[in-house]
This record gives C-alpha cells, structure tokens and sequence, in this order.
C-alpha cells in the first residue's frame, strides 16, 4: 500500500546528496519499490531467496546496515594488516601501495553508501508516521 501524499516537512528531509539517484524520490508513486530493490543490491546475491529478507523492509534495511558495517570493518583490518601482511605473502612495494589505496577508496565508497542507506530506513520508517513491515 503506498504512503499518502508526504508533507511538505517530510519531502524536504529527504531530498539532497545523500538520496540515493537509483530511488525514485520520497513520497512519488513506487519510491518504495525502487529503495527495496536498492536495498536488495547491496547484499550478497543468495539473499534475494529469502522471503523475510526480501518482503520485510525492516529486515532488508537492518541487515544492509549490518552487512556495510561487517564489510567495514573487514576493510579496516584489511587497511591496517596490508603491509606487513602482504609484504610477508611476498608482494611488491608497488602491490601493497595499490591495494592500500583501494581499500581507502572502498571504505569512503561503503561510508556514503552507509550513510544512504540511514537516509532510505528512516524515509520508509517515518514517511507515513508509522513503522510499515512490508511493501
């Protein structure tokens, strides 16, 4: 069922850089479909069989919020153990450099993503008032 017409309070919340352009905008016809199928992007590809994953939006959103946060913290120690790991596993100067600098780039990428993804929770969550528990 979808949200009556948001005011003009609730529209202005989510609008700016953060609104992912892969959604259509807050409160037109199907913006909640397309933040589901935003939200199903994010995880790994065996989710999508999963009915509570895939029709509890809830569920989609609290479990892409944990999946950024576990992928950021894999990035971190990643970040962290890369030169005296790769260097033990034999890797180049020039190696370990590149994959210092994308995994700087990666955990930037995953904080803005994050960052969305609080953004499209809190507009399905609070668009109609109340918490709704699937599409």
């Amino acid at each position: 069922m979808p949200l009556t017409t948001p005011t003009t309070a609730w529209a202005s919340i989510y609008r700016g850089p953060d609104w992912p352009g892969q959604i259509s905008p807050f409160g037109t016809p199907g913006w909640e479909r397309s933040a589901a199928r935003w939200l199903r992007d994010l995880l790994p590809a065996r989710y999508s069989s999963y009915g509570t994953m895939t029709g509890q939006y809830t569920v989609l959103a609290r479990h892409v919020q944990l999946q950024l946060q576990h992928e950021q913290r894999a990035l971190k120690v990643g970040l962290h153990t890369a030169r005296v790991d790769l260097r033990a596993m034999g890797m180049s100067d020039q190696v370990i450099e590149q994959t210092i600098r994308l995994y700087a780039t990666e955990l930037g990428v995953l904080h803005d993503t994050a960052r969305s993804v609080r953004l499209v929770t809190r507009a399905l969550m609070n668009g109609s008032g109340l918490p709704r528990t699937t599409w």
